[in-house]
Formats: C-alpha cells, sequence, structure tokens
C-alpha cells in the first residue's frame, strides 16, 4: 500500500482517487474549492467512458443520470439541411460495447464524488490550493497557498489546464489561446417547442462558427453551446454574456436553428484553450493526468472520457506497486498514454478547422465528403477512440522515447 496525494478533485482527481483507493492505497485529494463541486453545463460520454467508469465502478450511477442519444447529427448551418448523421442506437452498441450519452457535468461528477466519500481510503480536502512541491528519493511534500504540508508517496497533478503541477514539473507557461469563444445555456425543456426536442447531439456547421444543443439533466434541460472562431486573444472563463452579443454572433444561421439559439437566457462565454502535446508528463514521484497533461478542444468530445481512461490506467499500473516502484510506474503510465492522448488532441483541434468552420468551396467539399459516407465507415472512424477498452495499455513497447507524440501524427 502507498499513499498518493491527488491535487484537483474534479472529475479527473475523484476518478484517480477512486482508481487507486479501490486497489488497496490511500488518497489524499487536495481541492482548491471552498467544497467539492463540478460547475458547468453539459459533456458528452462514449463508450470508452462508460467502460472506464464501470471499471471504476459508477458506470450505472452515471447510466442512470444520462440521456441515451439516438445519433449524432451535422447540420449545414446556413441552409438548415441535414449533411449527415452517425446511428447511436443497436449497431453502434453492439460493436463498441456501450452506448453514447449525454449528461450534465454535474450527474458525471456525483457519483464519483459518493463512491469517494463511501471509500475510508479516501480523505477529501477542500479549500487546499496546491501551489508547489518537492521530493526526494522516497517521498514528495506539497505546499499549499496557505503554508500547510502533505507527504506521501505520490503525487498526481489532477488540477487542470493551468496545473500548478504541471508549472512545477515542466514549467511550459500558460496554455495555448484557440481564438475560439464559446457561449454556453441551459434551460428547461419545457421552453423548447415540442417539434425541437430531437434526441439528437446536433451540430450546426457556419463559417467560423458552429452551434452544438442536445437535451441533459434526464431530459429535463437543454443545453446550448454556441462558438465563433473570432480570434479572441485573451483566456476567460464562465464571464456573463449579453443575449444581444451571443445572437448578434452568428451571422447566416438558418431559420430551425436561430429559433433555438433564442431560447437560450443567461448565457456564459468561455475562450477555449490547449496545449500542445508533449512526450513527458512525469518526474520521480511526480505526475500529470487529464486536462493537466494533455488539455484538448472539445470537437472531438473527449477531454473528460480521456481523463477516466486515465484514471483506469494509472490505477492498474499501481495495482501491488510498493513505493520503492512508484517513479517506474509512473513513467511507464506515461508511455502508456501518450499517443492515443496526443491523438486526441491534434484530432480535436482539425476537426474545429476540418468539420466545423470551413466556408464557401471547402465547406461544399466538407458536405459532400460527409455525405458519402455510410454509417459503417462513420462507426469506423470513431472506432480507434469509441472502441478502445485497453486505453494504450495493451501496448508492448512503453519504453520513455520510443515514438513520442509523433505517433499521433501517423
Amino acid at each position: 500500500m502507498v499513499h498518493i496525494l491527488v491535487a484537483g478533485g474534479g472529475i479527473g482527481g475523484l476518478a484517480t482517487a477512486l482508481s487507486a483507493a479501490r486497489r488497496g492505497h490511500e488518497v489524499t485529494v487536495l481541492e482548491r474549492g471552498a467544497v467539492f463541486a463540478e460547475i458547468g453545463a453539459g459533456i458528452q460520454l462514449g463508450p470508452n467512458a462508460f467502460h472506464a467508469l464501470d471499471v471504476l465502478g459508477v458506470g450505472q450511477a452515471v447510466r442512470d443520470r444520462a440521456v441515451y442519444i439516438d445519433e449524432l447529427r451535422f447540420m449545414d448551418g446556413t441552409t438548415g439541411e441535414r449533411v449527415a448523421a452517425m446511428p447511436l442506437t443497436a449497431a453502434y452498441r453492439e460493436r463498441f460495447g456501450n452506448p453514447y450519452a449525454v449528461v450534465h457535468r454535474g450527474d458525471l461528477f456525483q457519483p464519483l464524488l459518493t463512491a469517494c466519500r463511501a471509500e475510508t481510503a479516501v480523505e477529501l480536502v477542500p479549500d487546499t490550493a496546491v501551489q508547489s512541491f518537492e521530493q526526494d528519493a522516497e517521498h514528495v511534500t506539497v505546499r499549499t497557498a496557505d503554508g500547510r504540508t502533505f507527504t506521501a508517496d505520490a503525487l498526481v497533478g489532477a488540477d487542470g489546464i493551468r496545473s500548478a503541477v504541471r508549472r512545477g514539473l515542466l514549467g511550459d507557461g500558460e496554455p495555448r489561446v484557440s481564438g475560439h469563444t464559446i457561449y454556453r445555456s441551459v434551460i428547461p425543456i419545457e421552453k423548447v417547442p415540442e417539434e425541437l426536442r430531437w434526441n439528437a447531439v446536433t451540430l450546426w456547421a457556419g463559417p467560423r462558427w458552429h452551434f452544438v444543443h442536445y437535451t441533459i439533466g434526464r431530459g429535463r434541460y437543454l443545453n446550448l453551446a454556441a462558438t465563433r472562431d473570432d480570434g479572441a486573444r485573451t483566456a476567460l472563463a464562465g464571464r456573463p454574456a449579453a443575449r444581444e452579443k451571443v445572437l448578434g454572433g452568428f451571422p447566416g444561421l438558418g431559420e430551425t436553428a436561430r429559433r433555438l439559439l433564442e431560447l437560450g437566457a443567461d448565457w456564459r462565454e468561455w475562450v477555449l484553450c490547449d496545449r500542445d502535446p508533449v512526450d513527458r508528463w512525469t518526474d520521480g514521484r511526480v505526475v500529470l493526468m487529464g486536462d493537466a497533461a494533455h488539455p484538448m478542444l472539445q470537437y472531438a468530445a473527449q477531454g473528460a472520457c480521456q481523463a477516466l481512461e486515465d484514471a483506469v490506467v494509472l490505477g492498474d499500473l499501481l495495482d501491488d506497486g510498493g513505493g520503492g516502484e512508484m517513479a517506474a510506474r509512473l513513467e511507464t503510465f506515461n508511455a502508456v498514454r501518450r499517443e492515443r492522448t496526443a491523438r486526441a488532441q491534434l484530432v480535436a483541434r482539425e476537426m474545429g478547422v476540418r468539420l466545423y468552420h470551413p466556408a464557401g468551396a471547402e465547406a461544399t467539399a466538407r458536405n459532400a465528403m460527409l455525405r458519402s459516407l455510410s454509417a459503417d465507415e462513420l462507426h469506423d472512424k470513431v472506432a480507434w477512440l469509441h472502441g478502445d477498452r485497453d486505453f494504450g495499455h495493451a501496448r508492448r513497447d512503453h519504453r520513455p522515447g520510443s515514438g513520442g507524440v509523433r505517433g499521433a501524427l501517423r
């Protein structure tokens, strides 16, 4: 048994704590917020996420809160034309072994939090912002913003895209600002006309903008997310946005999509950020996971899914692991996960450019390409993500330096 510190009590941090505790380790989760809570709106969960949740023992609890959608629907945002749709029902579920669903972020977070609270080996410490760390051959010690210290056998940085642990580990500066601004709103389903209550994740793609909507909260709410490629250069998160600003930011949006956008209220805005993939997220007894290691744009809907995969693989590698082997096991985790997560990061960026925001002839070519794909071919496109059950762990060659992020570009 070892003692593990986890910096960050979000989805990735709690999943890591649960994964390690269920393999016999003690875990202390240090959360900067005054309470353990998850902010945000809707989130999409692929079959790979449900497989990870099942391994963690909370799959059914999340399923009970989820909305199981029939398809991922791609629409031309200016003409209103239905371009393509990926079915997510029987054939999809049979192929990938689990459903595709949407939830409120809290409906994913709460089962993880409940499970951690039920684990006597997990200590949850709120109002504790990790500021720095130091390590020696046997231990790692964290210092918090208020001067307290915590010492354990290992430290997992699950503290998000602006991770303090990453700053101490890599020192690679601020995240990359994408230049894309997203506006989010969640409204009661009663405000949505019956004919617009579709059981689908629907994306309307336009020139340098797109608009996504789907139901969450067991069907009680509609999640709205509208994104502009507006060249924003300053990161921001959760700032209130005037309704007029949102409605004026999507010129050419077709009639049906416009009706849905106009339903939004209490809009908030974020400027999306990510980082370039890196080869190394570990040093000795310290490792990064989730957004601290490989933050990605939303366009592949895999950020939380990849964090859940990280938690499962890290737990597997710590199974029966003693403190003396810790550095080697964290190195293996890094080697196992880096190429899969790097590929997801780069694919997410590419989707934003090639699928969601083209204009003119490029949009016409995109529509023709998507129309040409059968349901089976669409499933083939996502099989590497949605169908993985080992999360990279089954690969034979995990030596540091044996390929790096270049594998993501093949």
